[in-house]
């Protein structure tokens, strides 16, 4: 398969890596609520889809970055889905983006990592589990 240089593929550009949910504000119209600082790390845009894998309970939604005060350490979920994730829930934030090819292969995304204030302690480039050790089959009796 030749590539012409249009294919697209679908990359992580950035995340805010297990995150705690400070409010869960159900009359609010939508979105999450970001800390200026966390949303800066990230190289989030305001207005910016964003997806929210909830580390607690396994849920997964889609929704749009508002900005909260710089130092703040928040992280808001407004509207419907505060039905889904609750304050104290850790979770993961992500933006995703399209690009060709080429450019595919050099991207690095920003991986925002935070302590319990949800301040940003690293952001690193990539992602790599730690090695494990090997599997040992246990001996059945």
């Amino acid at each position: 398969m030749s590539d012409t240089g249009k294919t697209l593929r679908l990359l992580l550009l950035g995340k805010i890596h297990r995150a705690i949910v400070t409010r869960a504000d159900l009359d609010y119209v939508g979105s999450i609520t970001i800390d200026q600082d966390l949303i800066d790390a990230a190289g989030f845009l305001e207005n910016e889809k964003v997806d929210i894998y909830d580390v607690t309970n396994g849920s997964r939604l889609a929704t749009y970055v508002i900005p909260a005060a710089r130092g703040s350490g928040e992280i808001g979920i407004n509207g419907a889905a505060a039905h889904l994730v609750k304050p104290g829930d850790l979770v993961i934030i992500a933006a995703y983006g399209w690009m060709k090819e080429k450019q595919a292969k050099k991207h690095r995304p920003k991986v925002v990592l935070v302590n319990e204030q949800n301040v940003p302690l690293k952001v690193a480039s990539q992602e790599r589990n730690p090695p494990q050790r090997p599997f040992k089959k246990k001996k059945v009796a």
